[in-house]
């Protein structure tokens, strides 16, 4: 992993990463968006209760997706200033953030799809103003709901599995960006790498080639 990071195209590769996570997080907000606005909104407080699936799906996935935005953002900005140490820290710190956070939501959405799958969709027609039959997404009954019924548990299932996969693709990026904070400090496991030596004999040779210059361009006495 530390080799494929050095000075020359590590810039390059960093600045891809970031791309890949700002267009993953917002594909991730975006699917949470479309869950919460046509199946969970109806379902968050059904008698004053909060279902398992709308605080997974929603504030966790809605958080990790901004977070790695957040996160993809500075990961470029460090493409191009790697040398600014503030900018080397906020990389550890949002990149490892934005990982937790997206393992736990990956295995909230796992846990959710789970729960869902187990009780056949029961949790999504809590919303339903009906108690006379067992209600389930799996087995449609007459019933007064503020929402569409129809495929509610393909659908939420169809949107909660690919976020489920982006977030998964959000750890794996988050801890490369991790693990290249990490290089660019010295710290382990890349505190032997040649990255942090590379940059700070570029930032040698350059205060020398300024200090060669303005010798030169003195006027002698």
């Amino acid at each position: 992993m530390c080799k494929l990071f050095d000075k020359e195209k590590g810039p390059g590769r960093l600045m891809k990463k970031g791309l890949t996570l700002i267009l993953v997080g917002h594909i991730n907000f975006i699917l949470g968006a479309i869950v919460h606005g046509s199946v969970l909104r109806h379902i968050s407080k059904p008698g004053q209760r909060v279902t398992t699936e709308y605080t997974v799906a929603n504030i966790i996935s809605v958080t990790s997706g901004l977070l790695s935005i957040a996160a993809g953002i500075i990961a470029i900005v460090v493409s191009r200033n790697l040398r600014v140490v503030k900018l080397q820290i906020g990389l550890l710190i949002t990149s490892f953030l934005n990982a937790f956070l997206s393992a736990a939501c990956c295995v909230g959405l796992l846990l959710a799809i789970g729960i869902t799958v187990a009780h056949n969709g029961q949790g999504l027609m809590q919303g339903c103003n009906s108690t006379e039959v067992p209600i389930n997404a799996r087995s449609p009954v007459s019933a007064r709901c503020p929402f569409d019924t129809t495929r509610i548990y393909d659908t939420t299932l169809a949107l909660w599995i690919p976020c489920a996969v982006l977030s998964a693709a959000e750890v794996g990026l988050s801890i490369w960006c991790f693990i290249v904070g990490l290089a660019l400090r010295g710290f382990a496991p890349c505190g032997n790498h040649y990255v942090k030596e590379q940059l700070e004999d570029e930032a040698k040779a350059t205060g020398h080639s300024q200090h060669l210059i303005a010798q030169s361009t003195t006027p002698d006495a």
